[in-house]
């Protein structure tokens, strides 16, 4: 249901689609075909003569529908699984460009939260803001020396004021967009808009919560924690709350300013096998990998290492997709498609049924081309983007976790390659994996694993012969029961609700228009008119047709 304060924000939003030339992305939706030629009909269609291609245009209108559609943009162009090609690398390029917020609400903000005047805990204070983005801005301040130690350099990064209404207001619209879309889209079910929308919503609900992201830092540093290979700063966690958040101030040099890194004599090579490295640790040694190193958040200290900031978007794996994703590797860089394609049935990334030598055939044809190529010429991220769109025509359901992943590595691989254009990430990659492959298969594995759980079992096992008594008690008195649920038969069931719901609609609809045509005929010049046809029949008609229109609907 549509809030009335959501009506002009979609209003809006209508303004902005017409402004960009985007009302027949709405009028292509199967529901508004019949209606299609309006276009031709609109004014503002009638004097244009050049359009820009469509996938800018789409961005054009998401910057200017403003910040909260601009992430959700951004992070739409890493469903390489959904988007088309060129809609996708458009998206890329959407900028964030949110003016800053006066300093002095940032100011208001933090003593609200430490319930005390700042200068109680800063020595100094920046007002104005280094660094602005669509959900939070940062300032730089000198925190006051405690239990003997000194002064320290800190960044403050405060919460935008206000910026939760605005993103509860719309990603409702969104959810209310997603779900018009995923019932009249012919492509709706494949693409699974209103999936999308709630992985938005909790990405960007998970980073307004600053504490959540303080702890993402936290974990990241003990993991790296006197690492040669990367840096974390440090959390002053006294000073954070939801919508605070001071770290230490790092000093580095941006991993984009290539010509100051080499005026300092880093090692370009090193640099980039160290981020390749990064990136394999991180996600199966740790399993807890940043999910957003994009240029803007990686820098480079005096020392040669990296330095990571903004820690909102981490990701995880199971230990299933961890053993998955490495096999799948291996018989990549091995060529074995045939084991690729199975890996991909058994661990359901693409549908059950899908016949095993058809997928196999087409990653094939997909990897054969480009491994033709030198290894080094080789980009391993956008073979990952080939395979998402190959298993697309398979259904396969892509994991958001698996989707951080390929975004993660993407920019990994291309910040390395803007480095050291030579750089074989195979060849860092490879014996990584296969060391990390043999750490979890085989005899060592199997008695690392019951060493691990043999505590937990030692727990349970005085409680299975009470358990395996209560059970067998349960069957022999009949009252042991299995409750069987399947998620293609709910499906089933509710398009068969819907269905109903909408026969009985329309049997209603035309029965009101039957009636109200009979009335028509039958009522001669009597009654109460209204443009010379009975006000029943008015009625009747009136709600016939919102009848009709509620079962087109509901389907």
């Amino acid at each position: 249901m549509i809030q009335p304060r959501q009506v002009f924000r979609l209003i809006h939003i209508n303004l902005v689609l017409i402004r960009h030339g985007l009302d027949e992305v709405i009028l292509d939706l199967p529901l508004f075909r019949p209606v299609r030629f309006t276009v031709y009909l609109l004014p503002w269609n009638w004097f244009r003569r050049h359009r820009e291609p469509r996938a800018r245009r789409i961005r054009r209108a998401l910057e200017d529908l403003g910040p909260i559609f601009v992430k959700f943009g951004q992070i739409l162009s890493t469903r390489r699984d959904l988007l088309p090609d060129d809609l996708a690398e458009e998206l890329a390029h959407l900028q964030d460009n949110v003016p800053p917020f006066p300093g002095f609400i940032a100011r208001e903000i933090i003593e609200e939260a430490y319930g005390r005047p700042l200068e109680e805990v800063f020595l100094t204070f920046d007002q104005e803001p280094f660094a602005s983005a669509s959900i939070a801005q940062v300032h730089a301040a000198t925190l006051r020396g405690e239990g003997g130690e000194g002064p320290r350099e800190v960044v403050i990064k405060v919460v935008r004021p206000g910026i939760a209404r605005l993103i509860q207001r719309d990603v409702g619209l969104m959810k209310i967009i997603a779900e018009y879309a995923e019932r009249y889209w012919s492509e709706g079910r494949r693409l699974r808009p209103r999936e999308v929308v709630a992985e938005y919503e909790k990405t960007i609900m998970d980073e307004l919560n600053l504490v959540r992201e303080a702890s993402n830092a936290s974990q990241l540093r003990r993991n790296f924690l006197n690492s040669p290979m990367l840096y974390v700063p440090e959390v002053f966690w006294p000073h954070t709350r939801q919508d605070v958040m001071v770290m230490e101030r790092i000093h580095g040099t941006p991993i984009g300013d290539i010509e100051e890194l080499r005026r300092q004599g880093i090692d370009f090579k090193r640099l980039s096998e160290r981020g390749v490295e990064i990136f394999f640790t991180q996600v199966f040694r740790h399993n807890f990998f940043h999910a957003d190193m994009h240029p803007g958040n990686i820098f480079v200290g005096p020392d040669g290492r990296y330095i990571a900031v903004d820690f909102g978007i981490m990701g995880t794996l199971s230990s299933e997709d961890q053993r998955y994703l490495a096999e799948n590797f291996l018989a990549f860089f091995n060529r074995d498609y045939r084991r690729v394609a199975e890996l991909h049935v058994q661990s359901e990334w693409v549908p059950k049924h899908t016949r095993v030598d058809e997928f196999e055939s087409a990653i094939r044809s997909v990897c054969e081309p480009i491994f033709e190529r030198p290894l080094k010429d080789i980009s391993f991220g956008r073979l990952l983007l080939n395979l998402f769109q190959t298993a697309r025509r398979f259904d396969a359901r892509v994991q958001p976790q698996l989707v951080l992943l390929q975004k993660t590595l993407l920019n990994i691989e291309g910040l390395g390659r803007q480095l050291y254009p030579d750089l074989d990430l195979w060849k860092t990659a490879k014996p990584f994996l296969e060391r990390w492959m043999a750490e979890h298969r085989g005899v060592h594995a199997l008695l690392r694993a019951v060493r691990d759980k043999a505590p937990r079992w030692a727990a349970q096992l005085p409680e299975l012969p009470e358990l395996a008594y209560e059970t067998l008690k349960m069957v022999h008195e009949e009252r042991l029961h299995v409750n069987w649920r399947s998620r293609q038969l709910e499906e089933l069931q509710e398009e068969v609700r819907r269905g109903n719901r909408s026969r009985t609609w329309a049997i209603a609809g035309a029965a009101l228009l039957i009636c109200a045509a009979i009335i028509l005929v039958a009522a001669g010049d009597e009654g109460i008119r209204f443009a010379g046809v009975p006000v029943l029949a008015w009625a009747g008609g009136t709600l016939g047709v919102a009848a009709l229109l509620r079962a087109r609907f509901s389907r």
